[in-house]
């Protein structure tokens, strides 16, 4: 707010302290007046701001191969993992948990929302071995925050392309993740889909003024698959979606929008007017993706996935996706049989993907995944040495801004991400790839600087990567060599 000028124009405060000594009435006129100026309203909040620049959502889905589900019930803080707190011993000896409640507890500060996790406390070590894994851990809860009776639960969800499984546990207390995380708890495989609704309005008033609503709806027609979570990346897309395993992200979805895009879900296919992406896939091949369907490909989910990508320049790639893809399950997580199979493959990738980020935020309190998240992968020398034990269904992430203290960006200054050996890089492929026909898409992406709001608490300008379709969309044969 700019301060208030006498006649003469000198400065004199904020323009309130010009009626401290007037009238009760001319001091409510005044706060009244003020008041606009420090209060989140809806209708200029960052989501509204994106909707009327016409913000795009296409391959703004964040990194998100695989995550962490926390059940959480209490109040979330804006670094969601500090809510998690080491068990105290009682006098007989026997753990309690202050959180199983969600009860937030924290003796060493006087504001135990917004205290900042100590470096050795349990919200760091989780934090510390999800980055290491490759994990994006996230709170949950139900729709109202009713703790109810049963146990907590913890979810580790794989969203790999042909890996996509959710295996789940009861959660006694915090300090049990470290044991889910080293795979002495393994937990069991699920075949229900979950629905991931962001209300972290402490992170950002958007996620939950429009979250909120979405969840109700959701949770209305899908009580025990929809989930209410913490910042997932991309507060100015609110209210956001995640489908899960597939790792699906919607932006920008209305209530009444909700369910339906749960039932196209359930049904295996892709609503194009919300999508963002999914968060399985480079940003790149997100933007293939888009313009493939646009070209009139399958919106099935499980097709168009990348079997070989090139980038013979910088932010200038190539990408065949394939067009044969097994189109033919009934449910997005498949069998129990399936899941436990795609559960024996390897759950570390040894390197960290080269394009991690869709958009770069320069801002200083901006969206830590405003379409990305700017937190550093996982050092793939350190994975190589001593990878996680199997069960550490784990992802490339932005555990971020929200869960870490450092940060620094995966993206060169001019917005590249040239492998340093050249520009080839072999997608993984999955069941039903073999031999056919291949959709080839080149896209090219710039760096957009968008001068508004990026999240209610950012102030302009941010950056956003924005890509474009180079040439037509060609179906080729399919190169056996690749």
């Amino acid at each position: 707010m700019e301060p208030a000028q006498s006649a003469s124009g000198s400065d004199v405060g904020p323009a309130r302290s010009a009626s401290a000594t007037g009238s009760p009435a001319e001091r409510a006129r005044s706060a009244s007046a003020s008041a606009p100026a420090d209060r989140y309203r809806p209708e200029t909040g960052c989501a509204a701001s994106a909707e009327g620049r016409g913000d795009s959502l296409i391959a703004s889905a964040p990194p998100a191969e695989r995550w962490l589900l926390i059940e959480h019930n209490g109040a979330w803080p804006r670094a969601a993992l500090t809510a998690l707190r080491r068990t105290p011993p009682t006098a007989s000896g026997e753990a309690t948990n202050p959180t199983a409640s969600g009860e937030a507890t924290n003796p060493t500060a006087d504001d135990p929302i917004r205290a900042e996790p100590a470096p050795d406390d349990l919200a760091a070590e989780v934090a510390r071995l999800c980055t290491a894994a490759r994990c994006r851990p996230v709170l949950i809860r139900r729709h109202g925050r009713a703790a109810g009776t049963e146990p907590r639960r913890w979810m580790l969800v794989d969203s790999r392309p042909g890996h996509e499984s959710i295996r789940q546990g009861h959660l006694p207390t915090d300090e049990h993740l470290l044991k889910v995380l080293s795979g002495a708890d393994p937990g069991t495989p699920t075949t229900d889909p979950i629905y991931l609704v962001c209300t972290h309005g402490r992170h950002d008033a958007c996620c939950a003024v429009r979250g909120r609503p979405a969840a109700a709806a959701l949770a209305a027609a899908y009580p025990d698959r929809t989930w209410e979570c913490s910042h997932i990346g991309g507060d100015r897309f609110a209210a956001n979606l995640v489908f899960l395993p597939h790792s699906l992200f919607y932006g920008h979805v209305p209530p009444a929008e909700a369910v339906r895009l749960a039932q196209a879900y359930d049904e295996g296919h892709i609503v194009p007017a919300y999508y963002r992406g999914s968060g399985a896939h480079l940003p790149a091949v997100q933007a293939a993706q888009h313009f493939a369907r646009t070209a009139g490909h399958s919106l099935s989910v499980n097709a168009l996935h990348p079997v070989h990508l090139t980038e013979p320049t910088p932010n200038h790639w190539r990408i065949s996706l394939a067009a044969n893809s097994a189109e033919n399950r009934t449910s997005p997580t498949g069998s129990a049989e399936a899941i436990a199979e795609a559960d024996t493959a390897p759950v570390v990738d040894t390197a960290p993907e080269a394009d991690a980020a869709a958009v770069v935020d320069t801002a200083p309190e901006a969206d830590a995944a405003a379409v990305v998240d700017t937190a550093p992968e996982a050092d793939a020398a350190a994975v190589a040495e001593s990878p996680p034990p199997r069960a550490s269904l784990l992802t490339s992430d932005a555990i971020g801004a929200v869960e870490t203290t450092s940060r620094e960006a995966t993206t060169p200054a001019d917005g590249s991400t040239n492998s340093t050996d050249g520009s080839s890089r072999a997608a993984e492929s999955r069941p039903g790839d073999g031999g056919g026909l291949q959709i080839v898409v080149e896209v090219r992406a710039r760096l957009v600087t968008i001068d508004g709001q990026m999240t209610c608490a950012a102030r302009p300008p941010g950056q956003v990567r924005q890509f474009t379709l180079e040439g037509p969309v060609r179906v080729e044969p399919r190169d056996s060599t690749e």
